[in-house]
C-alpha cells in the first residue's frame, strides 16, 4: 500500500511533505533546496522498513517547523533518478542543500537518531542553534568585515571564541577577516588548528573555499590577455578555465561562474571535472543567498539532472 504523504497532517502539510516524481525532482528537490534544505526518502511500496521509516521522518520534518521540507521518491517510478544518485537499497534518505546532497543514511533508524538527522541537516544548512546568545555579536562582526573594518572584526570574532571556543560562526569569521587583510598565512595556520568537532563546519568549509580562491588570485593571469586567447580558441578549456580564475580574482565572481558552466557544458570530465570543483569552490566562498551562487547552482544542476 502506498504511503499517503498529503492526507491526514496539517493544512501546510502539501507544501512540507510532498510526493516526487522524475518530472518534479528538478522543481521540488534541486531548485527548492536552495532556499531550504529538503530531505528526500527514496522508497517502494514493497518495503517493509519503508513504512516504517517514512511516517518517523514526517514527524521529525513537521517538528523542525519549516527549517527543512520532505520529498519522496519511489524507486519504482523514478529509476533514473535513484540510477544518478546510485540508490542501491531502500530505505535511502539523502538531504539536499543548494542543489546537492549534503548529508544521508540508509535503512530504517530510531526516532531518536532521526531527529538528530534532521537537526544535523538544519544545522549544517546555516540553521542557527537554538539558545545560540552570541548571535549579535557574530552579526555585529560580521558587518564590520563587510565594512573592511578586518582587525575589528577579528577582535570580536576571538571574544566570541573566548566564550565558545567550538563557535564554528566565529571561528570561520575570524580566518576570513585574516584573509581580508591578506594575512593568508596566518588564515591557514588558523584553519589547520581547528577543533576537530567543528572541522568540517559549513563556516569552517566556507572559509577554507575562500583561502583557496585567495591563493589563487596570487598567480592569476591578466584577463584581457586570457579573454583574447579563449576568443581566438573557444575549446581552448585550460585558458578558459585561467580567465575564470583571473575574473574572480579581479572581483566579477560572476563572469568567472559563467566562464566555468561554459567550461562544464563543453566537456564535464576535463582535468578532473576541474570546472565543477571550482565552481563549488566559488560556491561555498560566497554567501548561500548570493544570486550568483543560487542562479549559478541552478545552472549547473540542470546541465547535471538533464
Amino acid at each position: 500500500m502506498e504511503l499517503n504523504l498529503t492526507g491526514g497532517g496539517p493544512a501546510d502539510d502539501a507544501d512540507l511533505i510532498k510526493d516526487v516524481s522524475e518530472a518534479t525532482f528538478m522543481a521540488d528537490v534541486v531548485e527548492a533546496s536552495q532556499a531550504v534544505p529538503v530531505i528526500v526518502d527514496f522508497w517502494a511500496p514493497w518495503c517493509g522498513p519503508c513504512k516504517t521509516l517514512g511516517p518517523l521522518l514526517e514527524d521529525a520534518v513537521r517538528a523542525a517547523k519549516g527549517a527543512v521540507k520532505m520529498a519522496k521518491v519511489n524507486v519504482d517510478e523514478a529509476q533514473m533518478i535513484a540510477g544518478q544518485l546510485q540508490i542501491q537499497s531502500i530505505p535511502t534518505v539523502f538531504a539536499f542543500h543548494k542543489g546537492q546532497p549534503i548529508d544521508g543514511f540508509q535503512g530504517a533508524l530510531p526516532q531518536s537518531e532521526i531527529k538528530a538527522f534532521v537537526d544535523r541537516v538544519v544545522k549544517a544548512a546555516g540553521g542557527e542553534a537554538p539558545g545560540d546568545g552570541l548571535a549579535e555579536a557574530i552579526e555585529a562582526a560580521e558587518e564590520m568585515l563587510a565594512e573592511g573594518a578586518a582587525a575589528d572584526a577579528a577582535q570580536t570574532f576571538a571574544a566570541i571564541l573566548g566564550e565558545d571556543p567550538h563557535h564554528a560562526a566565529a571561528y570561520g569569521g575570524m580566518v576570513r577577516a585574516y584573509i581580508a587583510a591578506d594575512d593568508l598565512e596566518k588564515a591557514e595556520a588558523l584553519l589547520n588548528g581547528a577543533p576537530i568537532e567543528i572541522s568540517e563546519a559549513p563556516e569552517l568549509e566556507a572559509a577554507h573555499a575562500q583561502l583557496n580562491l585567495a591563493k589563487q588570485a596570487a598567480d592569476a593571469g591578466p584577463v584581457t590577455d586570457l579573454a583574447a586567447a579563449v576568443e581566438a580558441n573557444e575549446n581552448d578549456l585550460q585558458a578558459r578555465f585561467d580567465l575564470a580564475q583571473a575574473l574572480y580574482a579581479s572581483g566579477d565572481a560572476e563572469a568567472a561562474v559563467d566562464q566555468l558552466l561554459e567550461l562544464f557544458k563543453r566537456d564535464r570530465e576535463w582535468n578532473e571535472e576541474a570546472a565543477k570543483t571550482q565552481l563549488f569552490t566559488i560556491f561555498e566562498a560566497l554567501k548561500p543567498n548570493d544570486p550568483v551562487v543560487l542562479n549559478g547552482r541552478r545552472k549547473l544542476s540542470s546541465m547535471i539532472f538533464a
